[in-house]
């Protein structure tokens, strides 16, 4: 019989610290379902691979034959289009696909930093 007298209240506790412990957990602790933490992963090795494909596109500059005329086009084009010149210079495109990223040229951009880059003469005498 004593069982019955702090059962009730013992399993009405239990059931209140579990909810409290849920919801400061969710709230407060850091706590995220299955599905967030996919999200999230996806998002950050979306953001690694496109961190390591920025050397790409500005190695790909570097080697473009048509380098000073593009670079010319990218820094004459307003801001909000100057992504867009990128990608039609052709320096998005990563090898292996067949269409360009947007992510991918936003930060090679953001590296090329095409504002500061000084245009400089294609040199031709075959010196260093």
């Amino acid at each position: 019989m004593n069982a019955h007298k702090w059962l009730k209240p013992g399993l009405c506790g239990a059931v209140i610290g579990a909810a409290l412990l849920g919801i400061g957990g969710f709230t407060w602790g850091g706590w995220v379902t299955g599905g967030t933490s996919h999200g999230m992963a996806v998002a950050m090795s979306r953001g690694d691979v496109v961190t390591a494909l920025v050397p790409v596109c500005l190695d790909m500059s570097r080697t473009d034959p048509e380098r000073a005329a593009k670079l010319k086009a990218i820094k004459d084009a307003p801001t909000y289009q100057q992504r867009d010149a990128l990608i039609a210079a052709g320096w998005a495109t990563a090898p292996g696909t067949m269409k360009p990223d947007l992510d991918i040229a936003q930060a090679c951009l953001a590296a090329l930093d095409v504002d500061k880059t000084p245009e400089r003469p294609e040199n031709t005498s075959g010196e260093g």
